[in-house]
């Protein structure tokens, strides 16, 4: 786990950030139809643009998401994680029209299945050879849930030599790396300060050949800042707490405004739903201008942010831009 050290990056301003939903756990064609239209929200609508596909956007319990910035005359393009199945990513990138092609880096926020499931396929097929690929080492490490029974369930594992054969590019590491001429920044090992966000119960993880408990140290995500707006912080799962990584987004930037915050907030189940209201009470310090809990953020969960912050709660759906 990193120190107290000072860690400030020199974050760029970007004049415009567009980031789309590749995949997620919820899609839904109709909300372009029944939503007030917005400059900040695109969605995903077939019937809008006045065709029925033979396909449907697909949606599964993982992430995906496609950030791109701007200045300038110029534009950067940054891929987070690759969903669950091998499937889902590349199958909604050709839906979406999306250029795979012109992707800069792959970031894979943490190593569970549920964001590195099409990574091999996007890095053999999808983006151009040697793409860079950031990853905290942890990520390839053995890991498993032991539950109360006293049985430990094997967890699905990213093969670094299938990583490295499929890209040269590879860089682990566990600190902030910069993207995109400096415009983005990965988030690298995210320092747990709260008294709340305490990781996931039950997981263990393999290092030295010894099972030791998992505080998913490589969970991780992006930030970006907008010119007159603040940070754009972005998470896979946040198993480290949202409140955490909005915290150290802030402290490796130096920058404390808060414009916006996406991703996983993971709230899910019975272990997290007594910690979501005091998520809730320091969120509404921050105050964000815009909120978008998605993939593992239970329903429920969802539903008491929509409530406590009515004008600043998106729902994400599968397919979604988000024009900042």
């Amino acid at each position: 786990m990193m120190g107290k050290e000072n860690l400030h990056v020199p974050i760029g301003d970007a004049e415009r950030i567009e980031i789309t939903t590749v995949i997620d756990n919820y899609s839904d064609h109709t909300l372009a139809m029944t939503e007030t239209p917005s400059e900040m929200i695109k969605r995903a609508s077939w019937a809008m643009e006045e065709r029925i596909p033979d396909e449907a956007l697909l949606a599964e319990h993982g992430l995906s998401l496609l950030v791109k910035v701007f200045k300038g005359d110029k534009h950067h393009s940054i891929l987070l994680d690759a969903g669950w199945s091998r499937i889902g990513v590349p199958h909604n990138m050709r839906m979406l029209g999306i250029n795979a092609s012109r992707i800069e880096a792959v970031v894979i926020s943490h190593g569970h299945m549920d964001h590195f499931g099409a990574l091999l396929e996007i890095l053999w097929d999808l983006v151009s050879p040697d793409v860079p690929l950031i990853i905290h080492p942890d990520a390839f490490l053995p890991r498993v849930l032991s539950l109360s029974s006293g049985k430990r369930i094997k967890m699905p594992r990213l093969d670094e030599g299938e990583v490295e054969n499929a890209d040269s590019g590879l860089i682990k590491t566990k600190r902030p790396h910069p993207l995109a001429s400096g415009l983005v920044f990965s988030l690298g090992e995210v320092e747990r300060n709260t008294d709340f966000e305490k990781g996931l119960a039950g997981a263990l993880i393999e290092r030295k050949g010894e099972w030791e408990p998992d505080l998913i140290m490589d969970d991780q995500g992006l930030v970006m800042n907008i010119k007159g707006k603040g940070l754009v912080v972005i998470t896979g799962c946040a198993h480290a707490g949202i409140i955490n990584t909005i915290r150290h987004a802030r402290k490796i930037t130096g920058i404390n405004t808060v414009y916006a915050v996406m991703g996983g907030f993971h709230l899910t189940g019975p272990q997290f739903m007594p910690i979501t209201e005091r998520m809730i009470q320091e969120l509404k310090k921050i105050n964000p201008s815009v909120i978008v809990p998605m993939h593992c953020t239970c329903w429920r969960a969802t539903n008491l942010i929509a409530e406590e912050f009515p004008d600043q709660f998106i729902l994400n759906s599968v397919g979604t831009t988000f024009s900042f």
